[in-house]
């Protein structure tokens, strides 16, 4: 982040309004040149810092110490969590169990368990999704800005060999008292607020799996290229063009998709055209990345290989919302989204 702020590509990637959008090609680029340097941890919390964290603490940041924050996070000195999903199923957030609540006193208090929450340690400050009140509105939900070295919080690096860099962390808060300041955007904003933001982080999660899957795809196809069998490439035999070719397809279809989705997601924060192209990335990750392991063959299982890449893609059918719940939310828009693929009518002379 501190590389970002410095070359202002930060500054560039939200034309100065994290709160407004952002610039999907420039999002794409950055997220590429991430993923080539090899670090799937570190692409994985790129993404949540700048699809999620900053706009979400830029549209709403108003206190003094909240915008001290913001201002941290885009001069690189500092990175956020998001600390949304609890210990049950992520997405379902109407169902979260972390509380604020006010006391007799007048005083708030914060008490949950958080789960798999990107840069959870190496935070200095956490967003918290809680519950005000009881109920699955989505006016009972609020934001707060809580500094992870607070009397109450306790951070815990999640057990697992994958995603190194990402700082994958569970958050137990205990009776955290929140002072007004750590109050964002005011109380029943946080789901709407998230969900705006959420569109882009599927957007990112789908730029992610392209960038992915075609630099493991272009190293297999040199891989195959280089071994042969009684004197031949591998690359000319039949059922190896094959699977390479069915790849090829599945990525420039969700290439495509991308192409014709990325300013409506991105501008518009369109979530229909977002769970499309969330559930497209899901699956053509999961099957390129699996087709490229078997073409890798022994080779595949070195250590940070192609095999563990494959494993790690999982999230793409995962995080942001799972597939599934992504094929229902397309379900809900079938009318629209198939009248988006008809020809755009011709214009009269």
């Amino acid at each position: 982040m501190a590389a970002l702020s410095e070359s202002g590509d930060l500054f560039r990637l939200y034309d100065g309004k994290a709160d407004d959008g952002l610039d999907s090609l420039l999002l794409r680029r950055l997220i590429g040149d991430a993923c080539a340097e090899g670090d799937q941890g570190l692409v994985l919390a790129l993404c949540v810092q700048l699809a999620t964290a900053l706009p979400l603490l830029a549209e709403t940041a108003k206190t003094a110490a909240a915008l001290r924050v913001l201002d941290a996070c885009f001069s690189g000195e500092e990175v956020l969590a998001v600390a949304a999903t609890d210990e049950g199923p992520g997405s379902d957030l109407v169902a979260l169990g972390t509380t604020v609540t006010r006391r007799r006193s007048g005083d708030l208090v914060l008490n949950g368990r958080k789960r798999w929450i990107t840069c959870g340690t190496q935070a200095r400050h956490a967003l918290v999704l809680a519950r005000h009140r009881p109920g699955r509105h989505i006016t009972n939900f609020t934001w707060l800005l809580v500094p992870t070295s607070a009397p109450g919080v306790s951070v815990s690096a999640v057990d697992t060999p994958l995603f190194a860099g990402a700082g994958l962390a569970h958050l137990e808060l205990a009776d955290v008292e929140v002072p007004d300041e750590w109050v964002l955007g005011g109380f029943g904003r946080g789901l709407p607020v998230f969900v705006r933001h959420l569109t882009v982080e599927r957007l990112a999660s789908a730029t992610w799996a392209i960038e992915l899957c075609r630099l493991v795809l272009s190293r297999t196809v040199e891989l195959v290229a280089d071994r042969r069998i009684d004197g031949e490439p591998l690359s000319r035999n039949a059922s190896v063009r094959q699977r390479l070719a069915v790849c090829l397809v599945q990525l420039s279809g969700l290439t495509a998709l991308w192409e014709r989705l990325h300013e409506r997601i991105a501008v518009r924060h369109d979530a229909a055209a977002a769970a499309l192209l969330k559930a497209a990335s899901g699956t053509t990750a999961i099957q390129v990345l699996e087709e490229c392991c078997r073409l890798y063959g022994a080779e595949g299982f070195g250590t940070d290989g192609v095999q563990q890449l494959r494993t790690e893609a999982a999230v793409f059918g995962i995080g942001g919302g799972a597939t599934e719940v992504m094929l229902d939310l397309v379900a809900d828009h079938v009318p629209d989204l198939l009248a988006g693929l008809a020809p755009a009518a011709e214009s009269e002379n």
